[in-house]
This record gives structure tokens, C-alpha cells and sequence, in this order.
């Protein structure tokens, strides 16, 4: 058993009832508050929970997670999402439950609660609320005690102990049957089954169709027996708590066609059990009075009640076997023999002596006990004893009639026949095993050595070995257990294979090694035991634990008859059959649960709804593994799917996440057992962290573009800037040019005037007044045009071509018709067509004046042609003069005119981004001279 008080955290006197929920947890009503078990911790609902009383006697948990709770004096509450809710329905029960506690039957979430004793309602309760039925019985004088009510038909049986009977009576239509019964007093009841102690017996009736009720089962208790209560466990089984300590169980079902129930087992008689209760596993609940909960695993307790040998507590420190039958040494002076037929005899070798067993030995009526101080050889047939004194650690068979002693002062041989003890070896010998007929394994605290019998000599074998106990396991195979290495496979040569914790073994610090047969053998452990089947090249281990029934951890050994194991252990002999043993489940049929879930302090136990979280909070998941047998002694297996794949292990209950990033989550996880079984299938639950608002995609989306624009808005700008800047530049150079452009016009019009008035002096000068009067009058509307044209930038091409004329008629007037001029314009030429005012007469000028002005053989011509060619206007002056021999002498007779017209020409192309360009071509040819210049202007 083992025993859960105030050390585990159950910190009470008195412990009531049991109950399991449908997840697996145990609820236990105690003196000092309700209190929920896991396995490993307790969690108390108290005062400071929220308990108006503590004295909790019992609590009902119903499928949609509540728990009803019962205290002593009427204080209902119940229990949702963690939390205690008290219904304060004090006033509305009217105190029917002040003396007793009610009787409660449950339907699905539904609990209906009432009195023992003629009760006057039905009282209903469901989520959180209380409703009654009244029942309209009369009792008059007489006393019913209730035995159940029926919610689906609304039947109420009620026993009369004095007329022996039960009545049935339906609270809706007033209905009543009696149905005959010689009952006493009702122990307990479940279903169509009622327990009744009448008198001394122990009485159980079954409902049926024809008779009503019938007496199924019966069974005598006897005076000494003093049954106060009783429970019918899941299976049927009978358990009766008895005043006087202990606890029967009948080990048969109340459904089986017996008679009579078979003699009970009597558990923990020197407790006062208040409740018993087996839960889904099988596995057995106690609840004392003053020494908290007593529990036992359904391994453990089935191996209990079927064990042959029933006096098996001891704590075993050694076993051995001979011929079928078993010796046991226990931890004091005294041992024990269980015979073939399952007999065990009780060996008492020194009274009070508390000395324990190191090694023990049997053969025939022959028991060796080696105790840590002497070696007690006992006769068991003749109940004599015969001591050895010296400090023993080990026993081995050594020939047919002698023994190898291993002791602190050296190996001993002892014979059988003599029962004389001599000095083979004289150091201190922890383990000993002959391999031949003149040569020893013998090993050390450390080591193990070689030793020849016959000539003495002793050689280091093996290094860094502390051997504790060697086999032989098959004709060239030795099996040595260590200390702290593992199992040792071995021949004389040297060492074969190990064996150890990393191969599966359950602990490297092994005790003991048994052989099965030649491929298999069994280690024991302070961990349990384990048994190793070789292959080729490997082993198959399967360990053992407390969780598959082993008494305890602690083996100190086994030995093996036929098929059955005995494995002695600190609580007792286990024996089980191996076959059965082999059958044991691979996984546990199980699954972790998820109690709440803590985000940021904010507890949620509704899992089934949408969790969800942010990055900064911290997520903490509540679990519980519900695996009994393992005794506290388990640990979480688990993994975030979608942050990472790797499994972590951990032995807490919470499980803590920091700074997770956004996104969904499944957290997985499985429980570990003890023994290191995992659960059939994870637990999972889905849960999603959301984005700050800084990490959501609209967020970011919403920052790109900002950042994007204020890029772009940066670039605008600085392009803007820069724009601006070359605009302003180019409107300053404009207007510079501008200035240039004015300031060249200006330097035109009086460069202009000045040649007409030389011309004008000219004719004066020769008297030509008539002449003069033309000039002066063609002057004028040269002078209005001139005045006219200069305030424009451009002008059409046919008012250049009149004003050109005007030009070409004056001239020819001042030299007496020297020469013809011919202006054509091509049909492809609009002469809507603009271009630069008052830009073409200085180079009209350039070739009378130093074209044809020297003419004195032939009269002079001048052709200037618009023309249209490859998107180009092509404006050509040409005349027949005598034209200029290079082109150094072209640059220096060039008129003022034609200068200033070349810096109109760069000009107009700074401000209008327009393309003129000029070429003179000044050629001379024998006979007559050439000059021809030509403008282009791309359109």
C-alpha cells in the first residue's frame, strides 16, 4: 500500500469519500476541505477558495466539468472552471439535511438529493441551480428509511424496517407497490442491487420483473465484524467497511449465481476505512479516518489476492531455491521457507536480533543464513542452528558438498558434511565463481581476478569492475553483475558485451542476475527488475516495476520455477507467471490532460473554445498525467508544432512559453510513466498568437507604403528641388539671354542706320536728290519695319521676305542697280512659317557688300530660296560675286552684322532649344566668284 497524508499535501484528520471525474481524478471530502488528486499533487478547495464550510463529506463531479460539492451542515457549492460558486439555498431546503447527509443519485448532468429518512422532497439541481418536487406522502407515525430513487420513472423506495417490506411509491401519480423483503438495515446499493446487514449477515437482494425483489446472495459475518457501511464497486465486487478496523472485499461478483458469497479478504484491519474506491483502471482507493488515503495499483492488488503465499510482507534481502522449494532472508535475523505446496514456514533464527540477511543458501533440510556479522547454519527438519562468526558478503555453490564464503577477511570453503570452514584466499572477496575445477573468478571492491587453486597465484583479469554477483550462462558464457557498469557478458579471454542503462536496462547498479536459460536472464535493481533476452547481435530488455505489479522497486533478487517468477523485494514476495508478464501493454492507455491554459495571468479552462494570445504574454500550460501506478514519479514529453520539432522532457507540470511569434501553435504532449512507458497518443491543442498591431501584414503593408511615399516624396522633392533649380538657372539664363538678345538688337538697329545714313551721304554727296528722295522714302518704311520686327523674337517668312525686298530695292537704289536680286520660296515652305525676326538681312547685306560690290565686268546677282529638306528649313543667300580666297580672310572681312547674327544664332538655341545652323561657303573660280550661305533650321 501506499499511504498519502499530510507529507504528500493531503493536510487533514478525517478523509470521507472518494470520487473519480470522468478525466480520472480523484476527489476526496475531508475535514479540512475538498481535495483533487493527479497522482503527484494535491490541490485543496478551502476557505480561502471560497468554502463557506470545509467539513466537506463527499462531492458528486458530473460530465460537463462541474463538481457538486456536499459539506456537513447543508452549505452547498459547487465547483466550474476552477472556481467555488456557494448556492445559498440554505432557507430553501429548510434544513432537511441538518442531522444527516443526503442520499444523491445522478442522471447525466443532472443530480437529485434527499433525505434518508422520510423524506419530504426531491430536490434537483443542474448548472448552477436548485429546483424541488415535493412528495405528497403521508408517513403518519412510521419510519422509512430511503433506499434510491429512480429519475427516469420517478419511483421512490422506501424501507420499513418494522413491516420488512419496500415500498415503491411514484411521486407523480401517488402510485405504491410493496414489495416483501426480510432486510435489515441497508449497507449500500448500486443499480438493481441492494446490500442489507440483518443482524449478523450479510444479505443481497436483486430486483426482478415477477417477484419484485429476491434474495440473491447471503453471507455471515459473524459477532466480530461490526459493518457500518458498504460500497459496490464497478465491477460488482462487494467491499464492507468494518468499525473495528479494515476492510472486507469479496473477490466475486454480486451477478454471479452463487448462494453464497465466499469468505472475504480482510485489508488494512488496523485502519478504520470510511470509504473504498475502485476507479476506471481498477486500481483501489482507500480512505482512512486519521492516516489519509491508502492506495494500491491493479497490479499490485491482483497479484495480492491471487498470491498462493499469502504472508508475504517481510522486506526480502535475499531468495534462493532448491529443488521447488524457496528461501527467503529477510532484513533482521529470521527468514522464511515456502514449501512446493505453497506453505510458508516462518524461520526465527536469533529473537530481536535485527541483523540482516546478505546471501542465503538452501539444499534440502539444509538453510544457510549469511548475515552482515555471522553465518547461521539451520537444520530446518530438526529446527537447529549452528553459527559462524565473520562478516559475509557472499554465498556460491562451490562443489556437490562445499560452499565459497566470500568475507571481508578472505574466501572461506565450507563443507557440508564436516561443517568445517577453511582459508582458500586471504583478502577481502566480495563475489566468487569457479570455472574449472583449480581456477576462481574471484572479484574486489574494484576488480576482477583470475585465481589458481593450486599453485595460488592470483592475476588481474578484469579492470575498473565491481562485480556483485557472476553466472554462468551458457558452457563458454559467464554473466557478471556490476556495481555500477551494467550487466558484464564474459568469457576467460576477456569481456564479450556490456549491458546497460543506454541499452535499456533499467538501472546500471544491478544486485543480482538469474538465469532463464542459455539466450535469457533477469537482473534486479533498486529500480525494478529486468529481463534480457539475447539476439545475435543485440538483446531485447523488458523492466518491471511497481506499475506491473511488483511489491516494490527494491529487488534484492528472483529465482525461477517453471514458468512462475519470484521476485523477493523491501515489501514482499511478487510471483508472477512470465508468460503474463510478457503480455504487459507497450503504451499507456491513457492521455495527458490539459487543466487550463494561463495567459498573462488569465486563466482559461474552456479549451475546446479559440485561444489565443500575443507575443509579449507568457503562456503557461497546466497539465496532469493521470497514471496512478507510476506514484508521482512521471514526466511530459511534449513539442510546439510550428516553432519548432524538437520534443522536450520535463518532469513539472507547467509548461512555460515566452515571446512566442505570431502564428498558430498545436502544442503537443504525452505523459511518461515510470518505468518510461509513454502514453497511446499525444494530448493536442490549438492555439494562435496573435500579431501586434505593428506585426500585422495591414500594419506593415500600411508602413511600406508610407515609407515608400515618403521615399518617393523625398525623391519628388529633391528631383523638384533640383528641377526647380535648373528652371531657375534656365529662367535666369533666359533672361540673361534675353538681355543678350535686346542688347544684340540694340547693336543692330543703329548698325543698320548707320550704313543707310553713309548711303544717304553718299547720294547727297553726289547731288542725286531725286535719287535721294527714293532712298529716304524706301529709309522710312525700312526704319518703321526695323523698329517694328525688333520688339518680336520671331516673324512669318513672308514678312522677312518683304522686309527683305524693301532692303534689296534700297540697296539696288544706292548702287545704281549694280546688280538683281530673286527671292523664291518653295512650294514645300508655308510662309505662315516663323522664324528669327530680322535675322537674314545682315548676311543679305554681307553679300552685296563684299560679294558683289566690286563687280566691274558683270552685273550682280543675289538668289535667296526657302527651301524644305529633311525636316529642315534651308534659307540660302547666294551671289555671283568674286567670293573670298580663304577662309582666314572670311573671318577677317566678316561684317559687324554677320558677328552679332552668329551670337543671335547661339542665342536662340540657349533659349528655344532650337537647332540653326550656318554654313558659308566662300569659293573662288577663275572666271567668276562664289559665295554662298546657307541657314538651317530644324523644324
Amino acid at each position: 500500500m501506499v499511504n498519502y497524508s499530510d507529507e504528500e499535501g493531503l493536510n487533514c484528520s478525517y478523509t470521507y469519500h472518494l470520487r473519480q471525474d470522468q478525466n480520472g481524478f480523484i476527489w476526496i471530502g475531508s475535514d479540512n476541505g475538498l481535495f483533487r488528486f493527479d497522482g503527484k499533487e494535491f490541490k485543496q478547495y478551502g476557505k480561502k477558495e471560497g468554502l463557506k464550510n470545509i467539513d466537506i463529506i463527499s462531492c458528486e463531479p458530473l460530465p460537463n466539468g462541474e463538481v457538486f460539492i456536499l459539506p456537513f451542515l447543508n452549505d452547498f457549492a459547487y465547483l466550474k472552471n476552477g472556481r467555488v460558486i456557494n448556492l445559498n439555498i440554505n432557507d430553501y431546503v429548510k434544513n432537511q439535511f441538518s442531522s444527516s447527509i443526503p442520499k444523491i443519485t445522478r442522471d447525466g448532468n443532472r443530480l437529485y438529493f434527499y433525505g434518508n429518512l422520510n423524506p419530504q422532497n426531491i430536490f434537483i439541481y443542474e448548472s448552477g441551480k436548485v429546483k424541488k418536487i415535493p412528495i405528497p406522502l403521508d408517513y403518519g407515525k412510521r419510519y422509512f428509511a430511503t433506499l434510491r430513487f429512480e429519475p427516469h420513472t420517478y419511483n421512490l423506495y422506501l424501507h420499513d424496517a418494522h413491516q420488512r417490506n419496500i415500498l415503491v411509491y411514484n411521486i407523480l401519480t401517488g402510485k405504491k407497490q410493496y414489495l416483501k423483503a426480510e432486510t435489515g438495515s441497508m449497507i449500500c446499493e448500486k443499480d438493481d442491487l441492494f446490500v442489507f446487514l440483518n443482524k449478523n449477515t450479510i444479505e443481497v437482494y436483486q430486483l426482478s420483473a415477477p417477484s419484485g425483489i429476491k434474495k440473491i446472495l447471503s453471507y455471515d459475518c459473524g459477532t466480530q465484524e461490526n459493518v457500518f457501511y458498504g460500497v459496490i464497486d464497478k465491477n460488482n465486487k462487494l467491499w464492507l467497511n468494518i468499525s473495528n478496523g479494515g476492510v472486507l472485499y469479496f473477490n466475486q461478483s454480486l451477478t454471479e449465481k452463487n448462494k453464497n458469497l465466499s469468505a472475504p479478504i480482510k485489508i488494512l484491519d488496523r485502519y478504520v476505512i470510511n470509504n473504498v474506491l475502485v476507479d476506471k483502471d481498477d486500481n483501489v482507493w482507500f480512505n482512512s479516518r486519521n492516516n489519509g488515503v491508502f492506495f494500491i495499483s491493479k497490479s499490485l492488488f491482483a497479484n495480492h489476492i491471487n498470491l498462493p503465499v499469502k504472508s508475504n510482507s517481510e522486506y526480502i534481502k535475499a531468495i534462493a531455491k532448491d529443488n521447488g522449494n524457496i528461501l527467503l532472508g529477510y532484513n533482521q535475523s529470521a527468514g522464511a521457507l515456502i514449501s512446493k505446496d505453497n506453505r510458508i514456514q516462518n524461520i526465527i533464527l536469533d529473537k530481536g536480533d535485527k541483523d540482516e540477511n546478505i546471501a542465503i543458501y538452501l539444499k534440502g533440510n539444509i538453510s544457510i543464513f549469511g548475515l552482515s556479522g555471522k553465518v547461521i547454519v539451520h537444520d530446518i527438519a530438526n529446527n537447529t542452528s549452528k553459527k559462524i562468526y565473520c562478516s559475509l558478503k557472499n554465498i556460491v555453490s562451490y562443489t556437490q558438498d562445499s560452499l565459497l564464503f566470500c568475507t571481508s577477511g578472505g574466501l572461506l570453503t565450507y563443507s557440508l558434511k564436516t561443517k568445517k570452514t577453511t582459508t582458500l584466499f586471504q583478502e577481502r572477496v566480495y563475489t566468487v565463481f569457479p570455472y574449472d575445477k583449480e581456477n576462481l573468478f574471484i572479484g574486489s571492491f574494484s576488480d576482477l581476478y583470475k585465481y589458481n587453486i593450486r599453485n595460488r597465484k592470483k592475476t588481474l583479469f578484469l579492470k575498473g569492475y565491481y562485480f556483485t554477483d557472476i553466472k554462468k550462462l551458457d558452457d563458454h558464457t559467464y554473466l557478471g553483475a556490476t556495481n555500477l557498469h551494467g550487466i558484464i557478458l564474459f568469457n576467460t579471454q576477456g569481456i564479450i558485451r556490456k549491458i546497460g542503462k543506454n541499452d535499456g536496462l533499467i538501472n546500471d547498479q544491478v544486485k543480482k542476475v538469474e538465469v532463464e536459460n542459455k539466450k535469457t536472464f533477469w537482473a534486479s535493481t533498486n529500480s525494478g527488475i529486468s529481463r534480457i533476452e539475447l539476439t545475435e547481435k543485440s538483446q531485447n530488455i523488458n523492466n518491471f516495476t511497481q506499475t506491473d505489479g511488483l511489491p516494490s522497486n527494491a529487488v534484492a533478487g528472483c529465482v525461477i520455477k517453471n514458468d512462475t517468477i519470484f521476485i523477493g523485494t523491501s515489501r514482499g514476495l511478487g510471483i508472477f507467471s512470465i508468460k503474463k508478464l510478457l503480455t504487459q501493454e507497450k503504451f499507456i492507455h491513457k492521455k495527458v490532460v490539459i487543466n487550463s491554459v494561463s495567459i498573462e495571468n488569465n486563466e482559461h479552462y474552456e479549451l475546446q473554445k479559440s485561444l489565443t494570445a500575443y507575443p509579449h504574454n507568457t503562456v503557461i500550460f497546466n497539465l496532469s498525467f493521470l497514471d496512478y501506478p507510476s506514484l508521482g514519479k512521471i514526466s511530459y514529453k511534449y513539442m510546439l508544432e510550428g516553432l519548432n520539432s524538437s520534443w522536450q522532457i520535463n518532469n513539472s507540470s507547467k509548461v512555460i512559453f515566452n515571446s512566442i511569434p505570431p502564428g498558430k501553435y498545436t502544442f503537443r504532449v504525452y505523459g511518461l510513466g515510470y518505468n518510461g512507458k509513454q502514453t497511446y497518443a499525444s494530448t493536442d491543442l490549438t492555439f494562435y498568437i496573435k500579431p501586434l498591431f505593428w506585426q500585422t501584414w495591414w500594419f506593415r503593408l500600411i508602413l511600406a507604403i508610407l515609407i515608400i511615399g515618403t521615399l518617393l516624396m523625398i525623391i519628388f522633392s529633391y528631383l523638384h528641388k533640383k528641377r526647380n533649380k535648373k528652371l531657375e538657372k534656365m529662367e535666369y539664363e533666359k533672361k540673361i539671354a534675353e538681355l543678350e538678345l535686346q542688347a544684340i538688337k540694340a547693336q543692330i538697329n543703329p548698325h543698320f542706320i548707320y550704313n543707310c545714313l553713309n548711303s544717304i551721304q553718299f547720294l547727297l554727296y553726289k547731288k542725286d536728290y531725286r535719287e535721294t528722295e527714293n532712298y529716304l522714302d524706301i529709309f522710312a518704311k525700312m526704319i518703321r519695319k526695323t523698329l517694328y520686327y525688333s520688339e518680336k523674337t520671331f516673324m512669318p517668312i513672308k514678312d522677312e521676305v518683304e522686309y527683305l525686298t524693301l532692303y534689296l530695292d534700297m540697296e539696288k537704289l544706292r548702287v545704281k542697280d549694280l546688280f538683281d536680286y530673286k527671292i523664291i520660296i518653295s512650294e514645300q515652305v508655308d510662309p505662315n512659317w516663323t522664324i528669327p525676326s530680322l535675322l537674314i538681312q545682315p548676311f543679305v547685306e554681307n553679300a552685296i557688300k563684299h560679294g558683289i560690290s566690286g563687280l566691274k565686268d558683270r552685273k550682280g546677282e543675289i538668289l535667296i530660296t526657302f527651301d524644305y529638306t529633311n525636316v529642315s528649313l534651308c534659307i540660302t543667300i547666294e551671289d555671283n560675286g568674286v567670293g573670298i580666297p580663304n577662309q582666314e580672310s572670311l573671318k577677317k572681312d566678316n561684317s559687324f552684322g554677320v558677328k552679332l547674327s552668329h551670337k543671335r544664332i547661339e542665342t536662340f538655341k540657349q533659349l528655344f532649344d532650337i537647332n540653326i545652323f550656318l554654313e558659308i561657303n566662300a569659293f573662288r573660280k577663275q572666271q567668276t566668284g562664289n559665295t554662298n550661305q546657307t541657314l538651317y533650321k530644324t523644324l
